[in-house]
């Protein structure tokens, strides 16, 4: 995708856990949001003066979408991350607080690497400044050890409050987005972008 831009926000999760909506209250753009899994099949892009936010297409489950083309747009975020990363100055990986636990627990029952898990270290390993977004928050009973228990999934050491500074979160229905947002404000701060800030206030 020949884009040019200097610095990018890319989101990334599985399908149908909030990215777009989680975009729509950031940015105030008309991101189209779908109730089924997969509406996302390409990547939604904006501009804001040389920052690009990309709202990559959904993984995994994809109502309707055949297996084979599944794992195409897997294998595109994948190349796609791996072409602009020296570009890319944050990940925001979004997660569904009410049903990763689960997921994550039925791939390992079946000897597999869950995608979102897999997804985590990827990014890690290209070098990226990675948010963990854990949208629908208040589908959590008892918040402080079902987060320690994602935390630990994702091969990170309880507790997860020592994270705070990668960790938000949020409820994106009811516009709860104020701790993604004061982490990419900081990390654009962090790089010396404060023009940018406008955009997410």
């Amino acid at each position: 995708m020949a884009v040019v831009s200097q610095t990018e926000i890319v989101f990334l999760g599985r399908s149908n856990v909030g990215k777009s909506t989680i975009l729509r209250q950031l940015i105030g753009k008309k991101v189209r949001v779908g109730r089924k899994p997969g509406v996302t099949l390409k990547p939604n892009q904006f501009r804001f003066d040389d920052l690009l936010i990309t709202d990559m297409p959904g993984f995994g489950f994809m109502s309707g979408v055949k297996k084979q083309k599944c794992e195409q747009i897997k294998d595109f975020i994948v190349r796609y991350l791996e072409e602009n990363a020296d570009r890319i100055l944050m990940a925001v990986q979004v997660i569904d607080a009410g049903s990763f636990i689960d997921v994550v627990d039925r791939w390992s029952m079946r000897g597999e690497t869950p995608i979102d898990v897999e997804l985590f270290h990827f990014l890690h390993d290209l070098d990226l400044a990675v948010v963990l977004a854990v949208n629908k928050i208040d589908r959590l009973g008892d918040v402080d050890s079902e987060l320690d228990e994602i935390v630990q999934r994702l091969g990170m050491s309880p507790p997860w409050r020592q994270w705070r500074d990668r960790i938000a979160l949020i409820c994106a229905k009811k516009g709860e987005i104020d701790e993604l947002r004061g982490l990419i404000k900081h990390r654009l701060h962090d790089i010396k972008r404060d023009d940018l800030l406008k955009y997410f206030s």
